[in-house]
């Protein structure tokens, strides 16, 4: 298996300098990976460092807890895309999965994905503040609403992702989506776990790391 290019080499942490955004990218790009996730401000940075290579642009939209209104998230989006993001991670309204508005949910996940044109679109759950007839429900409604993929976790949740949480979500959108897993995935073993319960792409800050002889 190609591990390589299941992952997403993550820098989110809210301290990350321009200068440790062009130090990640160049070494997302020395080990073949698939694509780098960088704050939506750090988008044409990252489009910069990552030319003349194949490495895809990852931006997240309304990270990490999905709290602001739909337009905003949009506009977030919409501005993320200008500046040459290749895929979007939105969170969703994470309240109004909690309390069941389902079409509220998807009405949030449509907002982004007008916005977006053909960009690539996944979908944060935040499952660890989830059931599991939750997590079921929120993700059929961001399939509808037109998400490319689901994905399990911001990192910044209660928990991250975990292998009952990916079998479900290949379930539920029972190959109409994509599914990430994302959150507290440290090890090569752990990601090939998850590639094996059905995740087609894996969110890590430690894919650099995966990469390496052991």
């Amino acid at each position: 298996m190609d591990l390589a290019r299941y992952i997403e080499q993550t820098l989110l942490r809210p301290e990350a300098t321009p200068a440790q955004v062009e130090a990640h990218c160049r070494l997302a790009a020395s080990h073949g990976l698939f694509g780098v996730c960088v704050a939506s401000r750090f988008v044409s940075l990252a489009r910069r460092c990552v030319s003349g290579t194949e490495l895809r642009v990852v931006t997240v939209v309304a990270f990490p807890f999905g709290a602001c209104g739909s337009g905003v998230k949009a506009e977030e989006a919409r501005r993320a895309v200008l500046d040459g993001a290749d895929e979007v991670d939105m969170v969703i309204a994470i309240g109004d999965a909690v309390a069941g508005d389902f079409a509220a949910v998807e009405a949030d996940v449509l907002a982004v994905r007008d916005a977006t044109a053909q960009r690539v679109l996944k979908v944060i759950l935040e499952t660890g503040y989830l059931s599991g007839e939750q997590i079921d429900e929120a993700a059929r409604a961001a399939v509808r609403a037109g998400a490319d993929f689901v994905k399990t976790s911001t990192g910044y949740g209660p928990r991250g992702a975990s292998i009952d949480d990916i079998r479900r979500l290949v379930r539920a959108v029972d190959g109409r989506a994509g599914v990430k897993a994302s959150g507290g995935i440290r090890t090569r073993d752990a990601a090939l776990d998850m590639i094996r319960a059905g995740a087609n792409r894996i969110g890590t800050s430690s894919g650099v790391e995966m990469m390496l002889p052991r």
